[in-house]
């Protein structure tokens, strides 16, 4: 059997599973990690940046016949996201071993795991589905009717619409917020180990009650590197896309201990 197709054994999880004590500056030394791994296999990032920059443009194209329901699924980056990475995750891990990443390993990195990550695909997918109502149901409080494109973008830079503003931003805070806590570490510990998708979210979210100010400098991080990237028609994210995935891997490995 080729080995690059080797599905890799199950690290043993006896007990609770510990956390370990990170450095405020650590998401720095990810994203340092994450670079490393992307120039170590160009091509497999640059597959999964390009299935990013075309999500990017689908959305854009909905969002100017649908803004208000695209404004709500704008969460299925976060939603998304994390399955895509499972193959960025396989690559660092095939690294970290000291092995070749081979490109089918990753794509087919979910196949090891696909009871409990169809579990937790769930449970994003409900969140996911709350967040886009709520959207919808601020802006029908706030429009009689849906906007078009131009008129939803400057709702958000309007004055005279300040309270929509707010009550989105808040909206998207939370709902944000949550998934981000849900998912930071759960979907890198459910292809290494074996847990369960509960326990695996559980974990997450206690690494960001507990080590809170370096996991938001992580989450602030994120959001910096998405935004810029998708300032040139989203085309940085061809490298910023993949590295954060790569990184997120090594924000697991040094979070959880094993």
């Amino acid at each position: 059997m080729n080995p690059s197709l080797e599905i890799p054994e199950f690290v043993p999880a006896e007990g609770p599973v510990v956390l370990k004590p990170l450095a405020f500056s650590a998401p720095v030394g990810w994203l340092a990690a994450g670079w490393q791994d992307f120039r170590r296999a160009p091509a497999i990032g640059l597959f999964y940046g390009t299935c990013f920059v075309l999500m990017s443009w689908a959305l854009m194209q909905v969002f100017q016949q649908s803004p208000a329901y695209v404004l709500g699924l704008a969460g299925a980056f976060l939603l998304m996201g994390p399955f895509l990475c499972l193959g960025l995750y396989r690559v660092s891990q095939r690294i970290e071993r000291g092995e070749r990443p081979g490109f089918t390993d990753s794509v087919l990195a979910w196949q090891s795991k696909t009871g409990q990550l169809g579990i937790f695909g769930v449970v994003l997918l409900v969140l996911e589905m709350l967040w886009a109502r709520s959207t919808l149901v601020v802006f029908a409080v706030t429009f009689d009717g849906m906007p078009d494109f131009k008129g939803s973008v400057m709702a958000l830079f309007s004055g005279d619409n300040l309270g929509f503003a707010v009550s989105w931003a808040c909206v998207g805070l939370l709902f944000g917020t949550l998934i981000y806590a849900v998912c930071v570490v759960s979907m890198p510990m459910i292809l290494h180990r074996k847990t369960d998708a509960i326990s695996a979210g559980l974990t997450s979210m206690r690494l960001v009650g507990t080590q809170t100010g370096v996991m938001m400098f992580w989450a602030a991080l994120i959001a910096l590197l998405v935004v810029l990237a998708m300032l040139p028609g989203f085309l940085g994210l061809l490298v910023v896309g993949p590295v954060l995935g790569h990184a997120s891997w090594h924000a697991y490995r040094a979070a959880v201990a094993d």
